[in-house]
C-alpha cells in the first residue's frame, strides 16, 4: 500500500516518522503537565447539533490511560471535552466520575472542570450562578478530582463588576475542601468570556485576579491562562504569591513558556498535549535532564501544528484534534458530539495532516493515507 494521497495543491506523502516517541519512557518530574483530554462519540448514536452527548465510554477513556502512561496527569470536563459545545453537564457529571475512578484505583493525577454549564442559554442572577458552580464543585469533589474553576459564560453576563467576580470566586472559594486550579480563558476561546474579571482591559482584569489569589492564597493551588498572550502570561506569573503555580493554556507559546527564564517557568495543562503527548513527554524529560537543545529540536516541529489547530476561530480546534486522534489511530472514527466534526474546512484539515506528519505524531504512514483517503472521499477529493 502506498502512502502518498493527493491534497488540495499536489500529491503528498506520509512519512511515518511518529514512532520515534510512542513508547513512555521514565517519567518527567521538573514540571507537571496536564493534557485537556477530548472525549469520543458513539458513531451510532444521535449525536447531532443540540442533542444530548452520546459517548463511546471505553474508547474516551482509553484515550485517558494513553495519556497516562506517556507521564500526564488529564484534565476533565475542560473545553478540549466539547464543554459548551455539545458535551452536556449530566454527560460530562458521568465523564468525570469515570475518569475519576480510574485515576484513584491506579495512581494517576486528575483534575476536573468546575463550570456553570447545567443552567439554561440565557440570563442568569448571580445567586444562580452561585449555585450552579457550588453543585459541580460538589460533584468535582466527590468523585474525588482536583478543581478546576473555570470561566462562567453566565457570569460573565451577569456581573456588572470587578467585585462581582471577587464576591463569587471568593465564596466557592471558601466552599472548597482543598487548593483548587483558577482558570482564565480567553475570548478567542469563547466570545462570551469577554471582559472576564470585569474589565476589558487585560491589565485591570489582571490586577482583579492576583487580588482575588492574595485574599485565598491558601485555597489556589495555582491557574491556568489561555490567553494566548505570552508577555501578559509571564507578567502574571511573576506577580504570583509563593506556593501558586502558573499552568500555561498558550496553545501557541508552550515551550518557552514551559522552559522558562531566570525568573520562573509556567507548568502546563494543553489541549494540545492531546495529539502530541508522546513527543511533549520527550521534551519533558529532555527539560529534566538540563538538556535544552534536545528540549528545543522536539517541541518545535509541533509548534506550526500547534498553531493551525487552535487558529482562528479557535473555539473549533477540538475538531482538529479528534481528527488527528483518528488519523493517528487512536480512535476508530471521527464522528464528534453535536456533529462538530464539521468545524473545520477540509482545507485546514488537509494542511493539519501535512503538519502533523511533519510533527512526528502520526506513527503508522498506511493506516493515516488509508484514513485520509477515506476522508477525502466524504468531502468530494477522493481520487
Amino acid at each position: 500500500m502506498t502512502a502518498t494521497i493527493l491534497l488540495p495543491g499536489g500529491p503528498f506523502t506520509f512519512t511515518g516518522t511518529g514512532g520515534e516517541y510512542a513508547t513512555p519512557g521514565r517519567p518527567f518530574v521538573s514540571r507537571t503537565a496536564f493534557a485537556a483530554a477530548p472525549v469520543v462519540a458513539d458513531p451510532l448514536g444521535e449525536n447531532v447539533p443540540g442533542a444530548p452527548a452520546a459517548l463511546d465510554w471505553e474508547a474516551t477513556l482509553r484515550l485517558r490511560r494513553q495519556l497516562w502512561s506517556h507521564g500526564f496527569g488529564v484534565a476533565e470536563g475542560m473545553d478540549t471535552a466539547q464543554r459548551g459545545m455539545g458535551l452536556d453537564y449530566p454527560c460530562t457529571r458521568e465523564l468525570i466520575r469515570r475518569t475519576a475512578a480510574e485515576a484513584r484505583e491506579a495512581g494517576h493525577g486528575l483534575v476536573a472542570g468546575v463550570a456553570t454549564d447545567q443552567l439554561p442559554p440565557g440570563p442568569a442572577g448571580l445567586d444562580d450562578v452561585r449555585k450552579a458552580y457550588a453543585e459541580q464543585l460538589h460533584d468535582v469533589q466527590e468523585a474525588g478530582a482536583t478543581p478546576v474553576l473555570m470561566c462562567s459564560r453566565h457570569l460573565a453576563a451577569a456581573a456588572r463588576s470587578a467585585d462581582d467576580y471577587l464576591a463569587v470566586y471568593g465564596e466557592l472559594l471558601s466552599q472548597a475542601d482543598q487548593p483548587v486550579i483558577l482558570h482564565w480563558l480567553g475570548e478567542s476561546f469563547d466570545p462570551a468570556l469577554a471582559g472576564y474579571w470585569g474589565s476589558a482591559d487585560i491589565a485591570a482584569a489582571t490586577d482583579t485576579v492576583v487580588a482575588l489569589i492574595e485574599a485565598h492564597r491558601s485555597r489556589v493551588a495555582g491557574i491556568k491562562v489561555s490567553l494566548l498572550d505570552a508577555t501578559m502570561e509571564v507578567g502574571l506569573r511573576r506577580r504570583l504569591p509563593a506556593g501558586v503555580r502558573m499552568y500555561t493554556g498558550d496553545d501557541f507559546h508552550y515551550p518557552e513558556l514551559i522552559k522558562g527564564d531566570d525568573r520562573g517557568f509556567s507548568h502546563a495543562l494543553l489541549g494540545v498535549f492531546a495529539v502530541i503527548a508522546p513527543s511533549a513527554a520527550a521534551a519533558l524529560r529532555a527539560l529534566d535532564d538540563g538538556d535544552l537543545a534536545a528540549y528545543d529540536r522536539i517541541f518545535a516541529p509541533t509548534v506550526p501544528l500547534a498553531r493551525h489547530t487552535f487558529a482562528a476561530p479557535t473555539y473549533y480546534y477540538k475538531t482538529g484534534i479528534t481528527f488527528l486522534n483518528w488519523i493517528a489511530g487512536h480512535q476508530d472514527h471521527f464522528t464528534m458530539v453535536g456533529g462538530l466534526q464539521s468545524g473545520r474546512s477540509p482545507r485546514h484539515l488537509a494542511e493539519l495532516l501535512r503538519l502533523a506528519d511533519a510533527a512526528g505524531v502520526l506513527p503508522d504512514a498506511d493506516l493515516a493515507a488509508y484514513r485520509s483517503r477515506a476522508w477525502l472521499t466524504t468531502v468530494g477529493l477522493g481520487r
